[in-house]
């Protein structure tokens, strides 16, 4: 049995998230929930705990998703598959991400460094910081523009020559996914052209996520 015992979405008033806000284009398209459990939960059943979750009726009528127009609504079916995976939380210092400068993807002052444009898929890479954090089997093509800040190369391009300064097992942290997931930011997003504020919603995000 589960019971909803609170939800809440991210919004525009918060201090902390004002970046999400200014320049990611993420606010109003983030809420956290909790469920309560009335039973033990064994890890080794984590397929059958998710199945049980999502077809219980109050997760059912509660959960909510983001629909493709952008408007909250909530699961409302019945689900038949699922697919877990473990996200390790091992991480929780911000020293983490210290590699970004000693590697140069970002200048001792906090600016991150520019390269040309890259599409991947359809996210556009502006900088060495995104490259990091995706497969290279997907296509992009290049696109040889302006110089926009060049880190977010680390995060999306398996051929970045700064890829591996984050091993396989660092990217399946939740911390570096959250980071990650702030980089690449909502549709209308504007990329900054310093660190700081990326490390600094993600700091804030980690601490209300995970206690």
């Amino acid at each position: 049995m589960f019971t909803s015992m609170w939800s809440t979405e991210i919004q525009q008033g918060e201090k902390d998230h004002k970046t999400l806000r200014n320049h990611m284009s993420m606010l109003g398209s983030l809420a956290v929930q909790a469920f309560s459990f009335d039973q033990q939960f064994k890890p080794y059943q984590k397929d059958e705990f998710l199945m049980a979750f999502f077809n219980d009726q109050n997760v059912n009528s509660n959960l909510k998703l983001l629909s493709a127009s952008g408007q909250w609504t909530t699961l409302g079916s019945k689900v038949t598959k699922v697919e877990a995976t473990l996200v390790p939380c091992t991480q929780v210092s911000m020293s983490f991400f210290d590699r970004l400068y000693t590697e140069g993807i970002v200048r001792e002052n906090g600016d991150i460094v520019k390269c040309y444009d890259e599409y991947y898929d359809d996210i556009l890479i502006s900088d060495e910081l995104r490259k990091v954090g995706t497969a290279a089997s997907n296509p992009y093509h290049v696109i040889p523009q302006q110089l926009p800040p060049e880190a977010l190369l680390v995060l999306l391009l398996e051929d970045s020559d700064h890829y591996d300064i984050f091993s396989e097992s660092d990217r399946k942290e939740f911390l570096f996914c959250l980071f990650k997931h702030l980089c690449i930011g909502g549709a209308l997003c504007q990329f900054e052209d310093v660190l700081g504020p990326y490390l600094e919603t993600t700091k804030a995000l980690y601490k209300d996520l995970v206690r």
